[in-house]
């Protein structure tokens, strides 16, 4: 199949918020907040939910029925996971200035934290680990799993992580009592995880209230090839990212037209064999592009300004590549680290800024679950030396009870 060669047309795509959706999930997060578990039980039946909280039954059941295998794959993804993680964990910290002034930075677990995760057409045990396992290094007091459905392989996952606490409520609804609480689930500080556009919507709606990770756009992957690179990895990492939504992008840029031609083939090859062909192929038509550069460094300069959810570097020496990447979600370097390994096994985190926002923000992580608290503490004489030059500085802002407050404790 031949791919879009205009990388403006696609990068152009205006995931446009439907006014539907938005006044949709207002009403239910209104009704939830004044109502509670009476609006909760409304929405679920309506949506076809359970409603319900898991039993320890339940999921001792579903982990014996998904079998040692996948409960084996499961505790090995969770290992690297935890590995990886355990490197961004942080401590407090105290500095003592000239004997007589103490600053310093308190590190806090958040208390109570929502896991969502989602439904719809895949089932994703993969983010249960990667939403856990970050928060229970982080040190948080209390996770709870929101998912519309019973799925056994959510249930293992969870059981894997020592989740207990399951609900199974989705949708805008789950966000709801998440952020409002009801007579029967307390609220709590923050949500992450994927979800639909409604999810999306009313993770937006209710930040400020709660925390949130992040309002996650469709998938992007952005593959930088020479003209050493195999287009049969080139054309199946592409759609591996393309099989998520109609709406996701797959971009490959490189310095060699064989390299476009091939992985073309490649794609028209490898679409007759996978079961979600049609999305794929919807979403390559729509939101696939392949570029031609004339040097790789042109190819970082255009991936750069891109700031893709996932960047994968194909070319001789990848590791020395590295250095001239500036944004990126996550990075994968060399033909033998697909993209797919991190959404399930590398231990890097697969919860991604996407739509260009990878300029300013970061992938899911330990820091994610903290909150970071200054303190400070001077003896009077500390104060005393700078107490004349912190009343000048309340002056010149027009602020004279900040003045004032220093002032009085001199007399």
């Amino acid at each position: 199949m031949k791919l879009n060669r205009n990388l403006k047309k696609v990068l152009d795509r205006k995931i446009e918020i439907d006014q539907t959706v938005v006044q949709s999930v207002s009403a239910i997060l209104d009704d939830i907040k004044k109502n509670g578990d009476a609006a909760v039980a409304k929405y679920c039946q309506k949506f076809g939910e359970g409603n319900s909280l898991v039993s320890q039954k339940q999921i001792k059941a579903a982990t014996a029925r998904v079998g040692a295998d996948f409960i084996r794959i499961l505790e090995r993804a969770a290992q690297n996971i935890r590995e990886f993680h355990l490197n961004q964990k942080t401590a407090s910290w105290q500095m003592l200035k000239e004997g007589r002034v103490i600053l310093g930075q308190i590190v806090t677990p958040i208390e109570r934290v929502a896991l969502y995760v989602p439904g719809g057409t895949a089932t994703y045990p993969s983010s249960v680990l990667m939403n856990a396992i970050p928060a229970q290094i982080a040190g948080v007091k209390e996770l709870v799993i929101f998912t519309p459905k019973l799925n056994d392989l959510i249930l293992a996952a969870a059981a894997v992580c020592g989740i207990e606490t399951i609900y199974t409520i989705g949708g805008a609804q789950a966000v709801a009592v998440v952020a409002f609480g009801t007579q029967t689930i307390a609220k709590f500080d923050r949500i992450v995880g994927p979800g639909n556009a409604y999810v999306a919507e009313a993770k937006r709606q209710v930040f400020g209230t709660i925390g949130i990770d992040m309002i996650a756009g469709p998938s992007e992957i952005l593959i930088i090839a020479d003209e050493y690179a195999n287009p049969k990895y080139i054309a199946a990492d592409l759609m591996s990212q393309a099989e998520h939504d109609e709406m996701a992008s797959a971009i490959l840029i490189t310095t060699s037209e064989r390299i476009i031609d091939e992985t073309e083939a490649e794609l028209e090859r490898q679409l007759a064999t996978l079961e979600r062909s049609e999305i794929i192929r919807k979403s390559l038509e729509g939101f696939g592009a392949a570029i031609l550069v004339s040097s790789l460094e042109e190819a970082f300069e255009i991936s750069n300004k891109v700031a893709p959810e996932h960047l994968e570097i194909l070319t001789q020496n990848p590791l020395e590549k590295l250095p001239l990447v500036k944004n990126a979600g996550s990075i994968f370097l060399g033909e033998n680290t697909p993209e797919p390994l991190g959404d399930y096994m590398g231990g890097t985190n697969h919860v991604l800024p996407t739509n260009g926002t990878a300029r300013f923000s970061s992938a899911l992580g330990v820091y994610d679950f903290v909150k970071y608290t200054s303190f400070s503490y001077y003896t009077k004489q500390a104060l005393l030396d700078s107490g004349e030059d912190v009343m000048e500085f309340a002056k010149l802002e027009g602020l004279d009870a900040h003045a004032n407050s220093i002032k009085r404790r001199f007399e």
